[in-house]
Formats: structure tokens, C-alpha cells, sequence
């Protein structure tokens, strides 16, 4: 049996919790001290085996309740383990999270198997492509329309740029699609500035952009780099660069430049069919990872969310 003790924010080591993170089985990038600070007012922890074994619970409180949620910019958390993971280590640390937290909806790691029936599992669908092959093998398993969006970018004079400006990429992203999402606020984009500038600083990011000459950023994209993987955490694109194919020229810089390596993009995933059919076009395989809900506020509570969604 597992020695599992519960540490509030300020009790948990970050020096040994990055340890932890950053020789893990099945460790990310999402789960290191300094990037759940960065996207989370406050997390504790559930830890194992004096930090060999850590699940982050990031915490809100609304109405008077405490609830676990995903913050932004964090796809996968969950249990991770310098040791041997089972569903029944996953089940253990998920059975010992507070009964205060009334409301839980978090997203474990692809690594996580639980079988607790007091959750709601759903799995959610992932993306990936394997970089290890030379690029013109790995360009064989794009799809036709991938190779036309390519060549009809090139003929359209793009081209991608290496330290793209970070400010101006959130604003093409705030100016187009940031106005259809009502759930990003002011807050999340300043996040989202913190969090890449704190990984320019670490060096597990990269920023390309892509323009004409003689024009200003149409479109960009945000790599950050960790555990032998490159997650597409961030993009933005204008009309003229989803007019004209300015993205697929993005991902497939991105795959040139790392192919032949034991890396692998992470395109996050997608559950809109649009997005999903964009990412396996450069060949990406499917894998899923676990959302487990439990919902026990109060009746007038619950009814009250059922009925503003």
C-alpha cells in the first residue's frame, strides 16, 4: 500500500515535484511546478511514496464550493510515477481526493486506466505523429489535399518564419477566432503570454509565423517541447492565411525540422471533426486519454449549471 499524503499549495517541494515530473514514465510539460502555477491560482497535491509517485489537484472555489477543473493550456494531468503505473495506483490516488471538492471535471494523462464507478469516464481523442521516420517517408502518409494546400501555399509566396512575435500572433488569434470563444477571457491570454514567455525563457518553445514578403504575421503557431515531445499548444490564423493555406505550411516546417528524431508531434487532439481531419492529414494516429466527472453539489446547484448550459 502506497503512503499517499495530501499537501496544500505552499507545503508541496517544487524541487523535488519537478524531479518527480521530469523523470517520470509518462512525465509532460503540462505538469511541472512552475507551469501549473502559471495556469492555475492554486493547486495541491496528492503525493506517494515521498514525491515518487504526484497527482496535482487544481482547484477553484465557486459558490462556496471547492471544484477540480482543467485549467487552459494543460490537456492532460492526472497521476504520473517514477514507478510501475497500474489502473489500481490511478484508482487509489482518485479515491483519496476530498469529499469537499463537490464538483470534479479533470483530464488524466493517456498513461491513466482507472476503473473508479464513482467517476464518469469519457475518453477523449488525441493526435499524434511519430517523427522518427526521414521527412519524405513521413510525407508519403499525407493526404492529397495536404500536398495541394502545400504546394499551393508556396505558389502563394508564404513563408514561415523562425521567433515569431508572440504579441502580434495573440492578436490575429483574439482578432478571428477569439471572437467566436466566449469561454477565453482577458485572464486566459495573459496567461497564455506568461506561460510562453516563461517557456522562452526555459527554452522548450518555439514561435513560428508565417508572411508574404514585404507583409506583416498572417498566421503562427506555439511548439513547446518536453519528454521527447512537441505539443501544438497554440495557434492563429487570419482570413488571408486560411484563404491561402498558411498553416499546413506551419506543421510542415515543424515536421521537416525535427524529422529523423525520437521526437513526436503532439497535435493535442481534437473532438471537432474539422480539426481531427486536419491533423491526420499529415498522418497523425488517434490515442485517447480519460475526462472523469462526479458531480455532488447540491440539487439547486446542479440544476442551476443544467440549465445555463
Amino acid at each position: 500500500m502506497m503512503d499517499i499524503r495530501y499537501l496544500g499549495h505552499n507545503d508541496i517541494d517544487r524541487k523535488r515535484w519537478d524531479h518527480c515530473i521530469e523523470s517520470a514514465i509518462n512525465g509532460n510539460i503540462y505538469a511541472y511546478s512552475w507551469y501549473l502555477d502559471t495556469v492555475c491560482d492554486r493547486w495541491d497535491a496528492l503525493v506517494g511514496d515521498d514525491y515518487d509517485t504526484v497527482f496535482p489537484l487544481t482547484r477553484k472555489k465557486k459558490f462556496g464550493f471547492d471544484y477540480l477543473y482543467q485549467p487552459a493550456f494543460s490537456q492532460q494531468l492526472g497521476v504520473f510515477t517514477r514507478g510501475h503505473l497500474t489502473p489500481q495506483i490511478v484508482d487509489e490516488f482518485l479515491s483519496l481526493i476530498p469529499a469537499n471538492f463537490k464538483l470534479i471535471e479533470i483530464q488524466l494523462n493517456s498513461f491513466n486506466n482507472p476503473s473508479q464507478s464513482s467517476f464518469q469516464i469519457r475518453l477523449r481523442p488525441n493526435l499524434e505523429l511519430e517523427l522518427i521516420s526521414d521527412y519524405q517517408s513521413i510525407t508519403k502518409n499525407y493526404s492529397e489535399n495536404t500536398r495541394r494546400n502545400l504546394k499551393s501555399g508556396l505558389a502563394s509566396g508564404w513563408t514561415v518564419i523562425n521567433h515569431a512575435s508572440l504579441d502580434t500572433l495573440i492578436r490575429i488569434f483574439r482578432s478571428n477566432r477569439g471572437k467566436e470563444l466566449k469561454t477565453l477571457k482577458q485572464e486566459d491570454y495573459t496567461r497564455l503570454e506568461t506561460l510562453i514567455r516563461e517557456c522562452i525563457k526555459r527554452n522548450c518553445v518555439k514561435v513560428l509565423g508565417a508572411r508574404k514578403e514585404g507583409s506583416e504575421m498572417h498566421a503562427g503557431a506555439v511548439f513547446v517541447r518536453s519528454h521527447k515531445k512537441l505539443i501544438f499548444l497554440f495557434s492563429a490564423t487570419d482570413a488571408v492565411a486560411r484563404k491561402e493555406g498558411a498553416m499546413p505550411l506551419i506543421i510542415n516546417k515543424m515536421i521537416q525540422d525535427n524529422s529523423s528524431t525520437d521526437q513526436i508531434l503532439d497535435f493535442e487532439g481534437s473532438e471537432d471533426p474539422g480539426l481531427a481531419r486536419f491533423y491526420r492529414s499529415f498522418g497523425a494516429k488517434e490515442l485517447h486519454y480519460p475526462f472523469i466527472s462526479r458531480d455532488t453539489l447540491p440539487w439547486w446547484i446542479r440544476y442551476g449549471r443544467k440549465m445555463t448550459r
